[in-house]
């Protein structure tokens, strides 16, 4: 049965770029050999992720990141069953959130910079299937 877990973030050190990418890393070595692909977006100490595969290599994968040191403040926004995955052709696909078109923004968020603690599971998954759309991630698989 394949799920899909989206959840948001804030880094421990927004500064600290080496734990995007090394989260990046350990998210492509360890997706593709559990089935697992999904999308990263990051921006202003924001993680927003999404994750798709086999329930029990999720649910595990999702306890990790819940104590994973590297971040905090970690919220479930939405998990389901689906029928097939939306970020099939991602290990670990990525998105800079700061250097998004600020009218993709606006579409889906009150200000101009978005938060995902703000809007609903729903949202940040429309927003992250329209950057799918634009050609707005990078690092497919």
């Amino acid at each position: 049965m394949l799920v899909r877990l989206l959840y948001v973030s804030r880094a421990l050190d927004p500064s600290d770029s080496e734990a995007t990418q090394s989260i990046l890393d350990s998210a492509r070595t360890h997706n593709m050999s559990n089935g697992i692909t999904g999308i990263l977006c990051y921006g202003g100490g924001i993680y927003l992720q999404a994750i798709e595969g086999g329930r029990k290599p999720v649910n595990e994968l999702y306890g990790h990141i819940v104590r994973d040191k590297r971040h905090k403040d970690v919220v479930l926004l939405d998990y389901e069953e689906i029928t097939e995955r939306r970020f099939g052709g991602w290990t670990m696909g990525q998105v800079n959130l700061t250097k998004l078109n600020t009218s993709i923004v606006l579409k889906y968020s009150e200000q101009p910079e978005l938060d995902p603690y703000s809007v609903s599971g729903a949202v940040s998954l429309a927003l992250l299937e329209e950057l799918m759309q634009t050609a707005s991630i990078i690092g497919r698989a």
